[in-house]
């Protein structure tokens, strides 16, 4: 998961770019960066760390342009190092530069084809893979001069290699911006307009909608799966159906978790899906939890306060805040390492015991992936003095990895891996624990959308909708992390043994 934007505008978009980012900075807090184009060259400036940090005054100046990509990185397979940092480029054809969200499934075999036709390839990234691959295909358009069609051809034949999730914007020199979209739509891609003062009409792609609205740009639409659009550096737009096959199936996980409330993907809005999560989910409890007595709802902030607040509604119990966030600790789940995960979690929360004393409490979080959150967020339920301390999660449970651009890449890292619900209660200290039913909530979605009614939802029920995906390939990512695991501990030790040679 991560979060890309792109503008095309009448005067230079470093700003906007800024702005779009930083409230999708959701979608990834590892690293951030921009490239725009100006008098036919690239300006750019990437690093690890947040938006805010990443870009200064001196950095903002020197993006010169009307036409630039961004994109905030949350890392999955491969290294976080500040070499992984998006957008990458390469000097020919033309002069291109690309930004993705997601994950291929087929990145190693990409990746050893194009070493073989002496492309090299400078990172363990699979975005910088999917560049290479769409600059061999514009490398083989005969034209001086780049053309709509030629553009969308290029993309049709990365269509037929690339497999797996992917939504790309990019930047041709000399020529204008492109986005495109994987055959299933996978990952969310937004597409929108402005009018500025003097009348021009400025164009913008973007993860989210919230990306689009909250700089001024109004929707069009989403960009269809396996479609893609052509901006011109003058504003033109071009769009054409350049995959055979396609079907919609947006990764479910974007609207449990992953995407901000206030934006609508697939003509679904966020904020009214996690309503109707708890609606659904708290009559399942109402069913199933007759005879177990709650004081009060309480949620694990934020994603699911909506979730909890329909709950406590449909059950008639009182809704309360019990735990205070740390606003300046990022999103435990997409922070890269399970260290940082675990040390995050008694920083970013906070009981307010007064909510948990001598209460049996009903818990309600968006979902339970390593458990590791949970187990630690019990345990402080409990020193507060819970008499009791019920679980609901408004998602299935979490038993298959995830393929597709979120970190969930190994089974045995999941808590409900080959484990019944009474095992996982166990496991995380509670006294009873409940999960949304997945048919529940993919009602929950559609009920606004019935024309989006199919979803991803490998990691509740190991359907892999890019057909793809198999033990060899599972083999081949525990094999890829291992050595991510082996190169960072080297990095480690290097350091301390720097260190202590200092200090002597």
């Amino acid at each position: 998961m991560c979060g890309i934007v792109g503008i095309v505008g009448s005067t230079p978009v470093n700003q906007s770019i800024y702005d779009a980012l930083t409230v999708l900075q959701h979608r990834g807090q590892d690293a951030a960066g921009i490239v725009t184009i100006d008098e036919d060259n690239f300006k750019q400036r990437k690093a690890n760390g947040m938006v805010k940090d990443v870009f200064e005054s001196k950095h903002m100046q020197r993006l010169k342009g009307n036409i630039g990509i961004g994109h905030v990185r949350y890392p999955t397979a491969g290294s976080s190092s500040a070499a992984e940092a998006q957008p990458f480029y390469v000097n020919s054809p033309w002069g291109l530069a690309l930004a993705h969200n997601g994950n291929l499934t087929n990145a190693h075999h990409l990746r050893e084809s194009l070493l073989k036709s002496r492309r090299h390839i400078n990172t363990t990234s699979d975005s910088e893979v999917l560049l290479n691959i769409f600059a061999a295909e514009l490398d083989m358009v005969e034209n001086d001069n780049l053309t709509p069609d030629d553009i969308f051809s290029a993309i049709s034949n990365v269509h037929k290699s690339v497999k797996g999730a992917y939504a790309v914007v990019s930047l041709i020199i000399g020529n204008g911006l492109v986005a495109f979209r994987d055959p299933h739509g996978i990952r969310p891609l937004v597409l929108g307009s402005r009018k500025t003062e003097e009348g021009d009409v400025e164009y913008i792609v973007a993860s989210e909608s919230v990306g689009l609205d909250t700089i001024g740009f109004e929707v069009i639409r989403d960009v269809e799966p396996g479609e893609a659009i052509y901006i011109t550096e003058d504003r033109q737009l071009f769009s054409k159906q350049c995959a055979e096959n396609t079907r919609l199936t947006p990764c479910i996980f974007e609207y449990v978790y992953l995407a901000r409330p206030d934006s609508t993907l697939s003509g679904i809005s966020v904020y009214e899906a996690r309503l109707e999560m708890g609606r659904k989910l708290g009559a399942k409890i109402k069913r199933d939890w007759a005879d177990v007595d709650i004081d009060v709802v309480i949620p694990i902030p934020e994603t699911s306060n909506d979730i909890a607040l329909e709950i406590s509604l449909e059950m008639g119990l009182p809704y309360r805040q019990g735990f205070v966030k740390n606003r300046y600790i990022g999103r435990t789940f997409i922070m890269p390492g399970q260290t940082q995960r675990r040390n995050a979690v008694r920083r970013k929360l906070n009981p307010i015991t007064a909510e948990f004393k001598d209460k049996a409490v009903l818990l309600v979080d968006d979902s339970i992936v390593r458990g590791t959150t949970s187990e630690q967020i019990i345990e402080m339920v409990r020193d507060a003095g819970a008499k009791k301390v019920y679980l609901a999660s408004a998602a299935p449970q979490v038993c298959h990895p995830n393929v597709y651009g979120i970190d969930m890449p190994t089974a045995n890292e999941l808590i409900a891996y080959n484990r019944s619900v009474e095992q996982i209660s166990d496991c995380i200290g509670t006294d009873a624990l409940i999960f949304q039913d997945l048919q529940d909530l993919k009602d929950a979605l559609s009920k606004q959308n019935p024309n989006t009614d199919d979803f991803e939802c490998s990691v509740f029920d190991g359907i892999y909708v890019t057909g793809d995906v198999n033990q060899d390939y599972f083999d081949y990512l525990a094999t890829l992390r291992s050595e991510d695991a082996k190169k960072i501990q080297e990095q480690k030790e290097e350091i301390a043994s720097l260190e202590l040679h200092n200090e002597a």
